[in-house]
């Protein structure tokens, strides 16, 4: 465009208003115009309707097209300034840093405080002016150059847990050398409503050497819900409880539950850490029998008192006298390998019953006769029906208080 065209342009426009889209392309548009109009070289009132019609084009202010032209006088373009942050200049070079290093591994890595002091000694005590700089470090900045990648490229000091030691069970597999009363136990949660209640928990003991399961429930395990809940589950055992095992969780490793476990002269220990088979079979016997029966969806806190009779009524003798277990034997290979091999199955009341000494075992009054009467009550299949009619009806009592309330 001509200036005569510039000139009739913004006398016919000036009801329009323009507005740039993107700066780069915006910047070369006006550096193309510059130069086509060879603004160096124009009068001075030709001049100021160029920036009149760039001012139009841009939407530019005032200052910003001053700048932008001044800059095309100096270099012949218009190009944005590249972004650059604002850095303070570097007062602890990395010889610092590496001196720092040096005197962290030797004093063990000492408190900030402690270490400036280190720092200002070496300097002021011991003329070495190696330490002129860090002489004056404060403790804050310290702690930032410890934190810096040169400083790790030195020294890395890696601080491992320390867990809160808890003088409650002993972390250790229990050793049943083939005698009944060691129990593993585990809690089974039935899950959270839509309104956010908790479900009721399962409590699940299983003695290892028998496979013998005692299980019940309680609305929640806090002290004062599970403690009566395992006094009558011990009391379910036909024999002398001996040991009893669990995971780390509070609800078992307490004060009140070791109280009561002292009292009845129960050794009390813990799973290891990184040894997740420690109460693997708790953990076994949680889904092929608490998850198959009762399930994986919601059932309220409140029904806990019914789930724990049909449990004592109908599912624990269900589970000792009529339903097989697998027995493992151990087979040691060739090159010494273990293997567990799963050839026999018994209940667990047969298992019991060929232990050598069994009646030794048994804590009174409990006796042999009792246990052999109690098992050929019923058939396997008998035992199981009746356990699954009660079952039902149980699950029907979970159902009935919704349809009252709908």
């Amino acid at each position: 465009m001509s200036l005569e065209q510039i000139r009739a342009f913004l006398e016919g426009s000036q009801e329009l208003q323009f507005e740039a889209q993107d700066r780069a392309e915006l910047y070369q548009w006006m550096e193309r115009t510059l130069v086509e109009q060879e603004y160096a070289r124009l009068a001075r009132p030709d001049k100021g309707l160029v920036r009149r019609y760039l001012a139009k084009m841009t939407g530019m202010g005032r200052a910003q097209l001053t700048r932008l032209i001044a800059q095309y006088r100096e270099s012949g373009q218009v190009r944005a300034k590249p972004y650059r942050r604002h850095r303070f200049a570097t007062r602890y070079g990395s010889q610092d840093i590496t001196l720092l290093a040096e005197v962290d591994e030797a004093h063990a890595t000492l408190s900030g405080p402690a270490t400036q002091k280190l720092l200002q000694r070496a300097y002021y005590d011991f003329g070495d002016v190696r330490y002129r700089n860090l002489a004056g470090i404060s403790v804050a900045h310290l702690y930032r150059l410890r934190s810096t990648r040169a400083y790790r490229q030195h020294r890395i000091v890696v601080q491992p847990t320390r867990p809160s030691p808890v003088s409650i069970g002993e972390r250790r597999k229990p050793d049943p050398q083939g005698r009944p009363g060691f129990l593993r136990v585990d809690t089974v949660h039935q899950g959270d409503g839509l309104d956010g209640a908790k479900g009721v928990y399962h409590i699940n003991a299983v003695d290892e050497v028998t496979q013998w399961e005692v299980l019940a429930a309680a609305p929640q395990i806090s002290e004062a819900f599970l403690l009566p809940v395992l006094e009558a589950m011990l009391e379910q055992f036909p024999f002398t409880i001996r040991g009893f095992h669990s995971d780390c969780g509070s609800e078992f490793i307490n004060y009140t539950v070791a109280k009561l476990l002292d009292k009845l002269l129960i050794e009390q220990t813990k799973s290891r850490p990184r040894h997740s088979n420690d109460n693997g079979l708790a953990e076994a016997k949680n889904g092929a029998v608490v998850r198959k029966h009762m399930g994986h969806w919601h059932i309220a806190g409140e029904h806990a008192q019914a789930i724990s009779e049909f449990y004592r009524e109908f599912f624990n003798p269900y589970l000792n006298f009529h339903r097989p277990c697998a027995v493992a034997e151990i087979v040691e290979g060739p090159q010494g390998k273990r293997r567990r091999h799963y050839r026999w199955y018994a209940t667990p009341w047969q298992i019991l019953r060929r232990l050598p000494g069994v009646a030794g075992y048994l804590r009174p009054p409990v006796t042999i006769q009792a246990l052999d009467q109690r098992a050929a009550r019923q058939s396997d299949t008998a035992a199981a029906q009746q356990m699954q009619q009660a079952k039902r009806r149980l699950f029907a009592s979970f159902e009935a208080p919704r349809k009252q309330t709908a």
